[in-house]
C-alpha cells in the first residue's frame, strides 16, 4: 500500500494502518524528519493511549499504556550495536505480543522478528509525506 499524505491527513493513516496491520510489530524506516516519530505519535494515540509520545532517542524503549496493553517505542538510531538491543531486554518486548513500534531497524536487522510490517516513509516536499506500507 502507498499513501501520499499531509500533516492534516495523519489521523487517517495512522487508522488504516492500524487497521490493515495483521502484526504488532511495525518497522519505521525513513530519514531524519521523514515524519517517523510524528506518525507513531498518532497510532498511539489511536491505539488508546492517553501518555504523551516522544521518541525515546536515549533511553531506547519508552511504554505506553494503551487501553489493553502496554505500547512499546523503539528508537534505535543512537544504538552502536546489537548487544544494547538485548540489554534492555529487546526480545521480550517483542514476544510479549503487544505492539511494538520501531524507530531505525535497520540497526538490529538480526534481532527483527519474521512476523512485522514495514513502514518506509519519505518527504515528498515540506508538507506531503510519501508511505509505503509492507
Amino acid at each position: 500500500m502507498q499513501i501520499d499524505y499531509t500533516l492534516s491527513e495523519i489521523s487517517e493513516v495512522a487508522a488504516k494502518i492500524i487497521k490493515v496491520s495483521s502484526y504488532k510489530t511495525l518497522l519505521f524506516y525513513g530519514e531524519m524528519g521523514a515524519g517517523k516519530t510524528t506518525l507513531i505519535k498518532e497510532i498511539v494515540k489511536q491505539i488508546g493511549s492517553p501518555d504523551k509520545v516522544s521518541s525515546p532517542t536515549f533511553s531506547l524503549v519508552n511504554e505506553y499504556q494503551g487501553e489493553d496493553s502496554s505500547i512499546y517505542h523503539f528508537d534505535f538510531h543512537r544504538i552502536e550495536n546489537e548487544e544494547e538491543a538485548y540489554d534492555i531486554g529487546f526480545e521480550e518486548y517483542i514476544d510479549s505480543g503487544r505492539w511494538c513500534l520501531i524507530e531505525w531497524p535497520q540497526h538490529i536487522e538480526s534481532l527483527l522478528p519474521l512476523e512485522k510490517h514495514e513502514i518506509h516513509l519519505s518527504k515528498i516536499n515540506v508538507s506531503k509525506r510519501e508511505l509505503i506500507f509492507k
